[in-house]
């Protein structure tokens, strides 16, 4: 380890210390307990993920009322976005990842809440960067992809109706199915939309794979993982809804659908690449492939339908046009057929 980097740590330490040392001397005991929280979860010390007593240390501080809830929540934000340190920030998302995944309705609650103050990107990293060595600036990468992808998470939680990946998600499969099933179409073309763009801002990692080596971004990726079997599991469910109902929809949503399937099998690649050593769900990659070509048949068919019912029309007209008419004392206009008339000459 470089000599300028130590002293780096060594001043992190130093200013964990002293943030730690200022919420002693709060007079707001429970603001103060909430900070001492999150700054051990997020330390500047070490490369590794904060331990599972500190995760739930966190969320313990901010359960059990609103106001609470709120505090926590602005104070991880505060944290995040006063820091220019790599691993302080990526084990302030992780923290947040794992509010977001454990059953902690009221914290959820306030950091889905959290992002009308400042729309699709409220976390606010698009732009980070921390430049102190090589390594720190290949994390920041890191840092600006695992944003956005939290930030999909909760767009797409607000899409469905539910939060992604709450334990009552995973376990009511059957009224996840009732519900999916009474959605309209369109309803369902757009939740598709919504989670094929989650896998895509996943599928947009960083080049700089090798880095999974570092306890903290192998961490990251593994819940990152848990997120997309889940994802998985959504759209299945839903491309074998409109697959039973290909028939009924119309050239407009089978082009939809078919657009929708293309994007997500344009991830597959990148998505083998991250998760290398994870078990792979090839039987949805085969859903996805018959459906692409049912879609394909049935537009196929539909587009001859389409043109039989030209010609019929065409010809139609056509004949309507070859009739003789007449028109009515009120104007309008009669078809006759043609009859011979006999025309008599009186003297």
């Amino acid at each position: 380890m470089g000599r300028l980097k130590q002293l780096r740590i060594f001043n992190g330490v130093l200013k964990d210390k002293a943030s730690l040392i200022k919420t002693t001397l709060s007079t707001k005991r429970q603001t103060s307990i909430i900070r001492r929280a999150i700054l051990r979860a997020t330390t500047h010390s070490s490369s590794s993920p904060p331990s599972s007593n500190r995760i739930d240390a966190v969320i313990a501080s901010g359960n059990g009322s609103r106001p609470r809830a709120c505090t926590c929540i602005h104070a991880i934000m505060d944290r995040l976005h006063g820091t220019r340190d790599a691993f302080v920030a990526l084990k302030c998302l992780y923290t947040i990842h794992n509010i977001i995944t454990k059953d902690s309705f009221i914290l959820k609650d306030q950091l889905s809440i959290f992002p009308t103050f400042g729309g699709r990107n409220f976390l606010n990293l698009s732009e980070f960067h921390d430049d102190s060595d090589p390594e720190s600036w290949e994390l920041s990468a890191w840092i600006r992809w695992y944003a956005t992808v939290l930030e999909q998470n909760l767009t797409v939680s607000r899409v469905l109706g539910y939060y992604l990946s709450s334990s009552d998600s995973k376990k009511n499969h059957t009224d996840k199915e009732e519900k999916i099933f009474a959605l309209l179409s369109s309803d369902l073309l757009i939740e598709i939309d919504a989670l094929v763009g989650f896998v895509q801002e996943i599928s947009n990692v960083p080049n700089s794979l090798h880095l999974q080596r570092n306890n903290l971004v192998y961490e990251i990726v593994r819940l990152v993982s848990e997120d997309y079997r889940l994802i998985q599991r959504e759209i299945s469910l839903r491309v074998v809804e409109l697959d039973e109902r290909m028939t009924s929809l119309s050239v407009d949503q089978l082009t939809l659908f078919m657009s929708a399937l293309k994007k997500f099998e344009d991830c597959k690649a990148r998505l083998s690449l991250l998760f290398v050593n994870r078990k792979k769900n090839d039987g949805l990659w085969h859903l996805i492939g018959e459906t692409k070509m049912k879609i394909e048949t049935t537009m196929n068919k539909k587009a001859e339908e389409m043109a039989l019912v030209r010609i019929i029309k065409r010809d139609e007209t056509r004949e309507w046009g070859r009739q003789p008419f007449r028109f009515t004392s009120d104007g309008s206009r009669l078809g006759l057929d043609r009859v011979s008339l006999t025309v008599s000459t009186v003297r």
